[in-house]
């Protein structure tokens, strides 16, 4: 199972929502807004922002965070997608 980071939490703060371990296999975290799940997020397996922060160090982090909002820009920008919370909470 997934472990949570602090960065997360206070950015799924800052959006309004509430993130939980995710039950669905596969993935990181479920995000839920008014008790009511809105989206699951995150492959396991994958690095995000706050992994890699901790494990590589916070340049290592920027360049793969450069990198995967590249990589993901016409996606991640519809507010309520899965692809938004992504980059919002884990990148």
């Amino acid at each position: 199972m997934y472990k949570i980071k602090k960065l997360q939490y206070q950015k799924a703060k800052k959006l309004g929502v509430e993130i939980k371990p995710s039950k669905l296999k596969g993935k990181k975290i479920d995000v839920f807004k008014n008790n009511k799940k809105i989206a699951s997020i995150g492959a396991v397996g994958y690095g995000d922002f706050a992994t890699f922060k901790k494990l590589k160090g916070n340049d290592f982090a920027l360049k793969r965070q450069k990198a995967y909002k590249k990589r993901h820009q016409k996606y991640r920008t519809k507010k309520g997608t899965n692809s938004y919370y992504a980059d919002k909470i884990l990148w």
